[in-house]
């Protein structure tokens, strides 16, 4: 489906842009392939469409922009800004978009009005982090990718048992109009990553030294001790392990403040 009959086809119906039966195709298409031929053949074949990356410009992140730059570096490449990052997550994005050449990047943020609204002291995240996710991640994605045919992340099997099983191509379960979503790094190992950060001098999250393995917005973020899942540290004590753009959670569902929550406390 070339880029024009995409377009032509999100105006003129609501069709699905893609089916689980593209996905399935796409998934035994590149059985075998290496993820540098897969992005190459993506890419320069056009085979989805419209395509963004989503980064989180996290302890990992280095190696898939890498081989997004080595295919094509005007890919856009979209950075949730939700205002709660830490300041090394935000220079460090910096750092890498430069040495990479990433030339279109965008950096979303949140509505200003919904913010002011549902979370003008900025404290959600200590009682309602799906709600605070939703806010700061989930709408602003689904806002930015609704001219898009299909989105790659950055996601591999080793980081959670929710990941464990993700294929290759998928629908992207948020979007009502079939768009794909592509793990091109799903069945990549640490040893993987670990190589090819050395084999290609990439540059370092500086907070994976100081014990985070899986990087979000600080708030929701802690260390992880040796051993741990390498997401164990993301909503630490919450029966929570994705923020929404994946694994969708329930917008309707916004918890309360508890009784006699005090912001100032």
């Amino acid at each position: 489906m070339d880029k024009v009959s995409a377009r032509k086809r999100d105006l003129i119906d609501t069709a699905p842009r893609f089916t689980e039966g593209d996905a399935i195709r796409l998934n035994r298409m590149f059985r075998g392939s290496d993820t540098r031929e897969l992005l190459t053949s993506l890419f320069q074949d056009n085979l989805a469409g419209d395509i963004a990356v989503v980064s989180s410009f996290g302890a990992e992140s280095a190696v898939l922009l890498h081989l997004i730059s080595e295919v094509d570096k005007s890919l856009p490449v979209l950075f949730l800004e939700t205002g709660k990052h830490f300041p090394e997550t935000l220079a460090y994005r910096d750092e890498l978009a430069a040495r990479l050449g990433l030339t279109d990047l965008r950096n979303l943020e949140p509505d200003a009005k919904v913010i002011a609204e549902k979370d003008d002291n900025g404290l959600r995240w200590s009682w309602d982090p799906d709600g605070c996710c939703d806010l700061r991640k989930v709408q602003p994605l689904a806002n930015a990718l609704a001219n898009f045919d299909a989105s790659i992340t950055g996601r591999k099997a080793f980081q959670a048992d929710t990941r464990a099983l993700l294929p290759r191509f998928e629908i992207d379960t948020s979007d009502k109009q079939g768009r794909l979503k592509i793990n091109p790094l799903i069945d990549w190992t640490a040893d993987d990553i670990e190589a090819y950060f050395q084999a290609h001098d990439l540059p370092r999250h500086p907070l994976v030294a100081e014990g985070y393995p899986s990087i979000g917005c600080s708030p929701c973020t802690h260390k992880v001790a040796p051993g741990e899942d390498p997401r164990s540290g993301r909503w630490k004590g919450w029966d929570k392990t994705e923020c929404g753009i994946h694994s969708p959670n329930n917008p309707d569902a916004y918890r309360q403040p508890p009784e006699g929550f005090d912001p100032m406390v």
